[in-house]
């Protein structure tokens, strides 16, 4: 691989980093929180944007971060405020930085009237405050610098400045590496000049005759002397992009010593030699290393084998009963030890938080509230979860379409809003928690709520129920997943076509998760997304229902019981409920509900699994007998079967067989009468 191309490469993923970093900050600054250190946060992110965009000669990338760039530092500098018409302007720019980014990356038409549309308003920003008392005098254009390098020296360059500055001494040699990947000292010395006055001498010690002379090499150094009012944060970000490509070495100098410093550059001292690099700071990054996905999902699925093949082995020393042997019993927990520290540490690499998601859905909120004409706040929670990247890159599309219904359906119009006794601002909120070994997503709105009435009655006329049907609330609201369910009058670019719920109910269903709704009308509503951390190995319990064998997510198990005849209840003319600690808990036969036997189990002579499911019901599922308890490898069915009510997955247990596992909150759902729309009967 040619090696500017890799690192091109490296590049627009560190660029991806780098667009999150400006959201949230830029988000944080929304909401009021414009403190210094995030204002810096956010001008490092577009200024690395813009420095490694100049060495790859992205001319108009280059150019909007530069006019982005000239925004932010105008609001770091106190000559502009983050009022919220400039953070409007700034979130729409931070959308346009990542379509340029997109389109250098990927290629693809350039929309350049939006791109001036936006370069247009941060300018316009920047000249209402103009004439700004505190104003601090622009630097030149790049383009009208003089050459740096005359007489390889420096001419100083100076910025008009506030009484209380700071001083910093800097020793800067590059390394070849530096110039090899497109990087200038030119540059560097331009944005240093930027942030105060500057004073450069370069160092030719080093510099041998023209005969001996590599011209790969590196043989110049600087010696910087730099005063301005930004912190050594600042001071350092400019070399945040060469930063392993050279010797750096900055240093405050303590106020006395600044004040007795001449500055112009004839009466600096020969500069010393440069010391050998210095460790890097605390606060330095850390150490990552960039895997391709492919490898990681090789190895995952190698030690999903290993598993399967430990339960094999396992199972084949207990049949030919040499587990009586201490030290092949040793063994085998040594090497069942073994595989799950392995399974649980390939599988933190695919963990991911989902801040990068959530940080994707604030620019939708931010184009149909544009679209819609209204005035959305979007708060979220918990961005610091961590799931399986697969599961995050499924979550893209269905999470879009309910964040778009949540500002289109859900949320009302300001003067609505304002009708209602609201505030004209609606907010559109997204949580992510972890729960029960699972990851739960919430989006939720204080819009109108779900109109049911109208729901229903949309249903009746499309023919998707029968006229009569008796349907609970939460029924009604199901049927929001029915295939082709619109409640929208007009067909737009946004939503009225009848796609998209029942797609969304698919592709959770798919990943092992589940949805459902709640809806309060006037106040708002809640989608809640129930979904598996990983969707390669789970902890199980290996059970034996009507001659077949199943498998039950442990985490979903509360507690294990025998039930007692002074402790069995009927209720209703089928129904059986077993009393714990005082309450009562529906009794469930698995096997009759999964169709596995047609004559319903005896409680006494079964095991009941106490669950807690969805929403925090409580049910006592009924199964035959515990056979083992163990780590199974998750196998989808959907791709080589299709769904099965109540079915989650399969997997490969240690003698070869095929177990089903157990999808509990399905199982209860179905047995309680809480139906999915799939169980809602059909008109007709």
């Amino acid at each position: 691989m040619d090696p500017m191309q890799a690192i091109r490469v490296t590049f627009f993923q560190e660029c991806e980093e780098q667009l999150g970093e400006l959201e949230t900050g830029l988000l944080s600054m929304q909401d009021g929180s414009a403190d210094n250190e995030t204002v810096n946060a956010v001008f490092r992110a577009v200024h690395s944007i813009k420095g490694g965009a100049g060495a790859f000669k992205l001319d108009r990338l280059v150019k909007f971060a530069h006019v982005f760039e000239t925004t932010l530092d105008r609001i770091r500098t106190g000559a502009m405020q983050p009022a919220p018409p400039v953070m409007k302007s700034m979130l729409r720019a931070a959308d346009g930085l990542a379509d340029l980014v997109a389109v250098s990356r990927d290629g693809g038409d350039f929309d350049e009237a939006h791109s001036q549309e936006l370069i247009g308003e941060l300018n316009a920003h920047c000249n209402e405050k103009a004439a700004a008392p505190q104003q601090i005098a622009a630097p030149a254009p790049e383009a009208e610098a003089e050459n740096p390098f005359a007489a390889l020296g420096w001419e100083p360059v100076a910025i008009s400045m506030e009484p209380d500055i700071n001083e910093y001494v800097i020793d800067f040699r590059p390394r070849p590496e530096l110039y090899a990947k497109g990087n200038e000292t030119t540059r560097l010395m331009r944005e240093l000049a930027r942030l105060g006055e500057l004073s450069v001498r370069c160092e030719i010690a080093d510099v041998p005759s023209l005969a001996s002379l590599d011209p790969e090499q590196s043989y110049l150094a600087w010696h910087v002397r730099l005063r301005c009012e930004q912190d050594i944060d600042c001071v350092r970000a400019v070399f945040e992009f060469v930063d392993d490509d050279c010797q750096l070495d900055i240093e405050q100098v303590e106020p006395d010593v600044a004040a007795a410093s001449p500055a112009p550059v004839a009466e600096i001292e020969a500069a010393p030699a440069l010391s050998a690099e210095k460790p890097r700071t605390a606060d330095a990054a850390q150490n990552t290393i960039r895997v391709d996905l492919d490898r990681v999902d090789r190895l995952i699925n190698l030690v999903g084998e290993l598993v399967i093949n430990q339960a094999m082995l396992t199972q084949r020393v207990l049949e030919a009963g040499a587990v009586k042997n201490a030290n092949i019993s040793s063994g085998l927990d040594d090497l069942e030890h073994l595989t799950r520290e392995i399974q649980e540490s390939v599988m933190a690499i695919r963990a991911q938080p989902v801040r990068p998601l959530f940080q994707r859905m604030s620019r939708v909120v931010r184009e149909i509230a544009d679209a819609t004409g209204k005035n959305v706040r979007f708060k979220t929670e918990g961005e610091s979860a961590e799931v399986d990247r697969t599961v995050i890159e499924r979550l893209a599309d269905p999470l879009t379409h309910m964040i778009r219904n949540a500002v289109d359906h859900g949320l009302e119009r300001p003067d609505a809003r304002i009708a209602a006794g609201k505030a004209a601002q609606g907010e559109v909120k997204l949580t992510a928690a972890h729960k029960s070994g699972r990851v739960v997503i919430e989006i939720s709105d204080d819009g109108r709520g779900i109109d049911r009435a109208r729901v229903k009655a949309t249903a009746i006329n499309k023919g998707l129920i029968p006229a009569d049907a008796a349907l609970s609330d939460s029924e009604i609201d199901n049927l929001l997943f029915l295939p082709g369910f619109s409640t929208a009058q007009t067909i737009t670019d946004i939503s009225g076509r009848g796609v998209g719920m029942d797609v969304v109910k698919r592709s959770i269903q798919s990943l092992g998760g589940r949805i459902s709704i709640t809806s309060r009308p006037g106040l708002g509503s809640t989608f809640s997304l129930s979904l598996p951390l990983t969707l390669a190995v789970l902890d199980g319990m290996v059970v034996k229902v009507a001659d077949q064998t199943l498998v039950v997510p442990l985490n979903a198990i509360l507690e294990t019981m025998k039930p007692k005849a002074g402790e069995v209840h009927g209720m209703g003319p089928e129904g059986q409920v077993i009393g714990i600690r005082g309450g009562f808990t529906p009794l469930i036969d698995v096997g009759h509900q999964l169709g596995f036997r047609h004559e319903r189990c005896d409680p006494l002579r079964s095991v009941a699994l106490l669950i807690e499911a969805e929403g925090g019901y409580r049910s006592a599922l009924m199964v035959d007998a515990i056979q083992d308890q163990r780590q199974v490898v998750i196998k989808s069915l959907e791709p080589n079967y299709g769904h099965v009510d109540g079915i989650a997955a399969a997997t490969i247990l240690g003698d070869g067989r095929i177990a089903l596992i157990l999808d509990t909150d399905a199982i209860v759902n179905a047995a309680s009468g809480r139906n999915a729309p799939s169980d809602i009967p059909p008109a007709g």
